[in-house]
């Protein structure tokens, strides 16, 4: 559960890579974080999602395990609520891409995600969060085995959400 925004992207390239999956609606459920001062923000964040119908397409790696997983269409709605004063702030997706490549020898995931994101980075992560971002535009980062993300570049706009609740 340590991470739900950039969820399910991995990539590597230079392999010849059949398609697994037929791209598959992911009707996926509202989903709800809540998130203890220090994770997410420096108070308790809660967070919840609606309304996604991003579509997924798998591709398979030489060991026929995911290499390649794309992830497009609309994302979730996401309120991000300060759980100790109530106050929110909301942001509609009109929609995004990801690509995340898996690397099968190191295990390491890239992540490139187009459009509207939330990132959330913990104190493990580079940089090290507590800190909860909303973007417009491109953000690319790396996940480690260990499932530490180190943001790589973003581009776009960007909207601190904890600075927005405070």
């Amino acid at each position: 559960m340590k991470r739900l925004f950039p969820v399910l992207t991995s990539l590597i390239g230079a392999l010849s890579l059949p398609i697994v999956s037929a791209p598959q609606a992911t009707a996926a459920e509202d989903l709800t974080l809540n998130l203890p001062a220090g994770e997410g923000c420096n108070f308790a964040l809660d967070v919840s999602g609606t309304g996604s119908t991003a579509r997924t397409h798998v591709i398979e790696d030489r060991n026929g395990d995911a290499g390649i997983i794309i992830q497009a269409g609309k994302g979730y709605t996401l309120t991000y609520t300060n759980a100790d004063t109530g106050k929110s702030i909301t942001f509609a997706s009109n929609g995004s891409v990801s690509k995340t490549v898996i690397d099968p020898d190191a295990g390491v995931q890239t992540v490139r995600i187009s459009g509207h994101t939330g990132l959330i980075l913990f104190p493990t992560d580079i940089p090290a969060g507590p800190s909860t971002t909303q973007y417009i535009g491109t953000v690319v980062f790396t996940i480690d085995p260990n499932g530490v993300f180190d943001v790589q570049s973003v581009s776009g706009t960007a909207v601190d959400v904890c600075a927005a609740l405070t």
